[in-house]
């Protein structure tokens, strides 16, 4: 399975797009601003978006690129844009963007028996057939109903944090997995530790208790994603600065490293 950084950014500036995934061609995890990176006719190869939760940084590409394509996708049959996503996270959309003042409701466009997107309700725990691909979802611990996901892929599974603090569940079942990468969230610096415990979102102190979490015969790749583009610097640095120090533990240095747009991992 391929995957694609589309975006991996906490907020938008030039070069800084927020977070979006593509797994080969047909399924979007997320639908951030990387989306806009994709042609018209890459947009339309996808059929599967699954969404961790209704934050603006995650789902706004999700109504233009629906716009975008619309046209395309009614002259091929390709059926409506499956949207998989938490009740919550659906509920939130109908209500405040497909409503029909922010966005039109492309859930009963052109009809309410032939839309252009279904809403497609998940829970935690469950395993998604989505493409030929099987994507278990994970829990995560946010300000909103939220998610994570885990990929299968030949090589292990690509796991996905989701906007989260805390969360011994999420560990609990990632380390029963064969893990070939994580990407995990830090959005903010220690400076802001504080403001990042209230948005329920990482730190590099929280990270690393995190991190600590990693059953003991477990070694992967741990990218960092989600950073504030005004932080990112000190978020690197005082990552980098923990993870130097001998580990409370057992004296284990993580594989620690930066993800970007434009990404891409073969697994």
């Amino acid at each position: 399975m391929r995957v694609r950084v589309l975006g991996c950014s906490g907020a938008i500036a030039n070069g800084c797009r927020t977070t979006s995934f593509l797994l080969d061609d047909d399924v979007l995890i997320d639908a951030g601003t990387g989306v806009g990176d994709l042609t018209l006719d890459d947009m339309a190869r996808v059929h599967h978006v699954l969404l961790t939760h209704s934050h603006l940084d995650h789902v706004a590409s999700l109504p233009l690129m629906l716009d975008a394509v619309a046209s395309l996708r009614l002259a091929s049959g390709a059926g409506p844009l499956q949207v998989h996503a938490l009740p919550g996270t659906i509920a939130a959309l109908k209500a405040h963007i497909f409503n029909n003042l922010i966005w039109p409701d492309f859930s009963a466009i052109p009809s309410a028996d032939q839309p252009l997107m279904r809403f497609v309700p998940i829970e935690v725990g469950q395993v998604l057939q989505v493409g030929g691909k099987a994507v278990e979802v994970l829990p995560a611990v946010h300000t909103v109903p939220a998610v994570g996901y885990a990929a299968a892929t030949p090589s292990g599974h690509w796991v996905f944090s989701g906007d989260t603090s805390r969360n011994p569940a999420f560990w609990q079942r990632v380390n029963q997995l064969p893990v070939a990468l994580l990407v995990i969230e830090t959005a903010f610096s220690d400076r802001e530790k504080e403001l990042a415990q209230r948005s329920c979102h990482l730190a590099p102190s929280s990270l690393a208790t995190e991190l600590d979490q990693i059953a003991a015969d477990q070694r992967y790749p741990i990218y960092i994603t989600h950073t504030k583009p005004a932080e990112t610097g000190l978020i690197m640095e005082e990552i980098q600065r923990f993870d130097q120090t001998p580990n409370r533990a057992d004296d284990v240095k993580h594989d620690i490293r930066w993800l970007s747009a434009g990404m891409c991992f073969e697994l």
